[in-house]
């Protein structure tokens, strides 16, 4: 299997390249933020990749970081979504938009990926809200909930809930509806309170 592809970056389409490794050109799928990170044609290029071997034909596909072939992997576990629906989504939504989307149940943010409609929409949102906890959101500061606000506050929040028993999912999340009231966030013991308050209701 190929996990990785180092060459030069030989042609670009638009749902895919041809990178070009001693010679041999190899034909990737990707989506467009993966196709975006490539730079110029005729520039070295690493990409990971994912191989499909059918009966049929062998389908590489490439991603730019080891989050978005995770996601990749991810989204396909959910019935109605193949490659080409997983890359349509990757191409409109990063991993932080698909963690923001999946932690406030936000079904508009997936309908923007071509073939994506509501109905599968949902079906993304209520089987992989469950799924991901603990694989995408082991280092809570590498998600949106902690980037814009006080780090260290919310990892300790998210931390202590975490230590209580609740998962990743349902701390993150609680502790983001918690801290949209500034004065929660003045301590530690505010914002723990305030987020015990809405894993309760």
């Amino acid at each position: 299997m190929i996990g990785k592809l180092t060459g030069r970056l030989d042609t670009v389409s638009d749902n895919g390249a041809i990178i070009d490794v001693a010679g041999v050109g190899y034909s990737v799928f990707a989506s467009s933020q993966t196709l975006n990170q490539l730079g110029s044609v005729g520039e070295i290029v690493t990409v990971l990749v994912e191989t499909h071997v059918r009966e049929d034909h062998i389908h590489l596909y490439a991603f730019y970081s080891d989050d978005e072939k995770r996601w990749f992997q991810t989204l396909q576990t959910v019935q109605g979504v193949g490659s080409k629906a997983a890359l349509a989504i990757l191409s409109v939504l990063n991993s932080d938009d698909i963690m923001n989307s999946l932690l406030n149940e936000d079904r508009t943010m997936f309908v923007r990926a071509d073939g994506v409609g509501q109905k599968l929409a949902s079906r993304i949102v209520s089987e992989l809200k469950d799924k991901v906890d603990g694989v995408f959101v082991s280092d809570p500061s590498n998600t949106e909930i902690t980037k814009n606000q006080d780090n260290a506050l919310l990892a300790d929040a998210i931390s202590a809930m975490v230590n209580l028993g609740f998962s990743r999912f349902e701390a993150q999340k609680a502790v983001s509806q918690a801290s949209s009231e500034p004065t929660n966030t003045e301590t530690l013991d505010k914002l723990v309170a305030a987020t015990l308050k809405e894993l309760a209701s």
